[in-house]
């Protein structure tokens, strides 16, 4: 599979954005998917979060946020924010996993992957607890609750899904395909809380992501929206729950996975039912 290490952040985003037929420059989805992985990095400071999460929310804000303020319509927007965004996430390979984490073996280095995750997760739900706290980072306008709350759950998801795809390199199962079919693999892994099965062919995801998974995703995604809500509380009060009920959802996730990813790479692949 061909991956992407990760890329550096520049403190000012490059000339984004594609021309669309209003005039509007739309923020680029593998533009948003940096910030998200920049978001991923476990050691990044409380500063340099603001500004990745304040550059994610100008870009969301790109793509309309009319219904993020209409509740039956939210999670399509979030649902499809994640989407757009999935196909361009960097994972990184287990040869640069290796260099960047010397010395682990598999279960270390799993374990290293998924702490940092799960901190990450937490560190934007420390950030997005409160408005004040990406103030500095985005026009006032953006600052509403929906849009705020909105973007942290796709930036998690995000975060999550990047975890998925390495958590696949290191226990020898990489997520192969192009952008659009690693993407649905990885949506279906991460609604499921299992691995990908190798043994479906490629271009039969689509047919597997049925109308079963993709309720599944929805169910999913409207749970981390609700829980997201927790932010509304006082200031600290509502960073503190957001940034314990992400880093324990991560957290699972990342276990989840493991123990399923350990399973499979014991048992001989099976061939997926009819």
């Amino acid at each position: 599979m061909t991956t992407s290490p990760e890329v550096p952040v520049p403190d000012e985003p490059s000339p984004s954005g594609t021309a669309v037929p209003d005039g509007k420059a739309v923020a680029q989805p593998d533009a948003l998917a940096v910030a998200v992985a920049g978001l991923a990095e476990g050691e990044l400071d409380k500063a340099g979060r603001r500004k990745l999460l304040g550059r994610l929310l100008v870009g969301l804000k790109e793509r309309g946020v009319k219904e993020v303020f209409m509740p039956r319509k939210a999670i399509n927007w979030i649902t499809e924010a994640v989407g757009d965004i999935a196909p361009h996430i960097p994972i990184r390979d287990l040869q640069t996993l290796r260099r960047h984490y010397p010395g682990l073996d598999d279960e270390a280095l799993a374990e290293r992957l998924i702490r940092n995750a799960a901190r990450s997760a937490a560190g934007i739900g420390a950030v997005g607890g409160g408005v004040a706290a990406v103030e500095w980072a985005a026009p006032p306008a953006l600052l509403s609750t929906p849009v705020l709350l909105a973007t942290e759950t796709v930036a998690v998801v995000g975060i999550e899904l990047k975890l998925i795809g390495e958590l696949h390199e290191v226990y020898g199962q990489p997520v192969v395909g192009g952008g659009g079919q690693r993407a649905i693999n990885l949506l279906q892994a991460w609604a499921s809380h299992r691995g990908i099965n190798p043994m479906v062919p490629a271009g039969a995801t689509a047919i597997v992501l049925g109308t079963a998974t993709r309720k599944q995703l929805r169910d999913m995604i409207l749970k981390r929206f609700g829980r997201n809500l927790t932010t509304l509380g006082p200031l600290f009060t509502g960073a503190a729950i957001a940034s314990y009920l992400n880093r324990k959802a991560t957290r699972r996730l990342g276990d989840d996975l493991r123990r399923d990813l350990r399973h499979r790479r014991q048992q001989p692949p099976q061939l997926p039912h009819a």
